[in-house]
């Protein structure tokens, strides 16, 4: 957000639709087609025809996870045309469905609201530490009634492609036709969170019964599942996937701390891991999804016509435009305000693209220098209603304020969507690591001294921090050892993470673990 300076609160329609007043070329809709009958790009068609290019039914894990959580895991029917473009039928109204833990609770177990707490805390400790049955009944009970959904789930991670198609709902594509803004983006992404959680808690409950081949199933289908469904175009894939992954990457530890383990095994557990394809970049984000979004919102703009700006930070307009401020914003240069924000794209999508963190940095924050410079210069509220209403404004240096305040929008999000990347980055780092160390103690009986004891026999090579380029922090102990990163504010602090007293950045593994709270 922009804070007090954040602009166009309320945007009135025209009477008229007005006619496109733009080229289509790369510089200024980035895509060329297909267009609507009102001659705009058709921004959801676009992307589903790129995104979905070539990906079979039968290749789709997302055709198959929809046989696994039937036709209303949001709660709503998904329209006709979303199944259409995944090329299957919509699932039948009664099946073997995943059931998430909360309609369980309710509906089978019959808790009032007050235990359904209580089970939700269950299920967080049950996701991250080995456990056996009757230590959590209710979260038992429920993995025993997905077991065939869970099932469907883990086959839907062996295949090779992802593909999410966008789609509106009915009554809003009879209203505005197709819009990025209207399309229902997460449903199943969403829902995908539920689905990693109860394959890793299912895990953590094979560990206990000595079923480890199963257990690594499990846990292989979670990462598997975070790198599909984090390929969708927009930012909150990315996130789902980093969430996705997250989850997995805990229950990994608890397992190789409680299983019992070859060196053999180890080694071609962790073999497996590092063979899993890597998160997709979130420069890929910026470069189609987000560009696209915003564009599809200039257009939309655009066709409905402005009526007026409004203003936080005091300045607020209560009322209807003057004819100078409707007669300002009709003169806007569409075409200026494409090219302005496809530049700014580009200039992220540029920085973002920087394979070593710390020049990708120094890229990131020359970027953030000149948008806050611009932003200062012309986006106060006072400043910006001005400029807007200056008889002798250009039009294409008030498009150009228009492009730059939407963008900018998504160019703080995808600034922290990068720092979780780096952070998830680190931690494979550590998981890597905690394997070879494994293998090690089962081969020896204890954990190495220094780390440099690992390579080549037990990893390739031992990775440096990826926030301060130095090696990791390695401290064994009697009994175990703590292994850390300092973190993205690159300051040791002794191996404190999110969830100590007092929280720190550190990223850390540590061996054993200390043992949650029983809830």
């Amino acid at each position: 957000m922009l804070g007090s300076s954040l602009v166009l609160l309320l945007l009135f329609a025209s009477e008229e639709k007005p006619v496109p007043k733009f080229s289509i070329d790369r510089e200024t809709t980035y895509v060329t087609g297909p267009l609507d009958s009102e001659g705009y790009i058709n921004y959801v068609a676009a992307l589903n025809e790129r995104l979905g290019q070539g990906i079979t039914p039968d290749k789709n894990a997302n055709a198959l996870l929809w046989k696994a959580l039937g036709p209303r895991p949001g709660g709503e029917r998904m329209p006709p045309e979303y199944f259409k473009a995944l090329g299957i039928e919509e699932p039948p109204e009664h099946g073997d469905y995943f059931i998430g833990l909360r309609s369980f609770v309710k509906d089978h177990l019959n808790l009032n609201s007050g235990e359904w707490e209580a089970v939700d805390n269950q299920h967080d400790n049950a996701s991250q530490r080995a456990w056996a049955a009757r230590d959590y009944p209710h979260i038992a009970a429920w993995l025993k009634v997905n077991a065939k959904p869970l099932a469907v789930v883990v086959e839907a991670s062996k295949r090779s492609e992802y593909f999410n198609p966008l789609a509106a709902r009915q009554k809003d594509k009879e209203a505005h036709g197709d819009r990025l803004i209207d399309s229902l983006l997460g449903v199943s992404v969403q829902r995908s969170r539920e689905l990693v959680s109860a394959l890793s808690s299912r895990a953590m409950l094979r560990v206990g019964e000595g079923k480890f081949d199963d257990v690594w199933q499990d846990l292989l289908a979670c990462h598997r599942l975070a790198r599909l469904v984090g390929r969708g175009p927009f930012l909150i894939d990315a996130l789902v996937g980093l969430a996705l992954d997250g989850i997995a990457s805990k229950a990994d530890l608890a397992y190789i701390e409680c299983a019992s383990l070859t060196t053999k095994q180890v080694q071609d557990q962790l073999k497996e891991l590092r063979r899993l394809a890597p998160m997709p970049a979130m420069a890929d984000k910026i470069e189609l999804g987000e560009r696209c979004f915003f564009l599809d919102y200039v257009q939309l703009r655009r066709r409905a016509g402005i009526g007026f700006m409004d203003f936080f930070a005091g300045e607020s307009l209560s009322k209807k435009p003057g004819s100078e401020m409707v007669k300002a914003l009709e003169k806007i240069d569409w075409e200026s305000a494409l090219r302005s924000g496809n530049l700014w794209f580009n200039r992220q999508v540029a920085a973002l693209r920087h394979k070593e963190r710390v020049t990708r940095e120094k890229e990131i924050a020359k970027v953030e220098e000149d948008f806050q410079a611009w932003k200062t210069d012309v986006l106060g509220p006072a400043k910006l209603l001005k400029f807007v209403l200056k008889r002798e404004t250009r039009d294409n240096e008030l498009a150009k304020a228009f492009g730059n305040v939407q963008v900018v929008l998504i160019t703080e999000t995808a600034l922290k969507v990068q720092t979780a990347y780096d952070r998830l980055a680190q931690s494979q780092r550590n998981l890597y690591l905690a394997f070879a160390l494994a293998a090690y103690r089962s081969d020896t009986g204890r954990h190495p001294a220094k780390l440099d004891e690992l390579a080549p026999k037990y990893i390739d090579e031992i990775p440096d921090d990826h926030f301060s380029g130095k090696p990791l922090v390695y401290r064994p102990t009697e009994n175990g050892y703590l292994l850390y990163s300092v973190g993205v504010n690159g300051k040791d602090e002794g191996g404190r993470g999110p969830d100590d007293d007092p929280q720190g950045d550190d990223l850390r593994v540590r061996m054993p673990a200390r043992d949650m709270k029983k809830k």
